[in-house]
């Protein structure tokens, strides 16, 4: 049977490693693409942007509308790829835990 004392430094051990996790998660790195590689964006698996490269050919007057669609584009998939990369890394971390079905940090 599981105690109170054991149950609160289980509690203790899952903090200390979300904590490990969100950190790494800001090292983790990915990058979303749109207009066949014309604009990326690179961003951290929390979701903080890093680095934003647009083709010259798109930074002419014309292609204002267009650049910011892809801007856009890119933006929201290196969002996508960011939740993908963090839930696997929760998923990682968490694997070992003893946490209820259905459970989700």
């Amino acid at each position: 049977m599981t105690t109170i004392e054991e149950i609160l430094k289980m509690a203790g051990n899952v903090q200390a490693e979300l904590e490990k996790a969100q950190a790494a998660l800001d090292r983790v790195e990915v990058e979303g693409v749109s207009g066949g590689g014309l604009v990326r964006v690179v961003a951290s698996a929390k979701g903080r942007i890093v680095r934003l490269e647009i083709d010259p050919s798109l930074l002419a007057p014309e292609s204002k509308e267009m650049t910011e669609d892809l801007v856009v584009a890119a933006f929201n998939d290196a969002r996508a790829k960011a939740d993908q990369a963090a839930q696997a890394m929760m998923r990682e971390m968490t694997a070992g835990l003893p946490l209820p079905p259905g459970f989700r940090l």
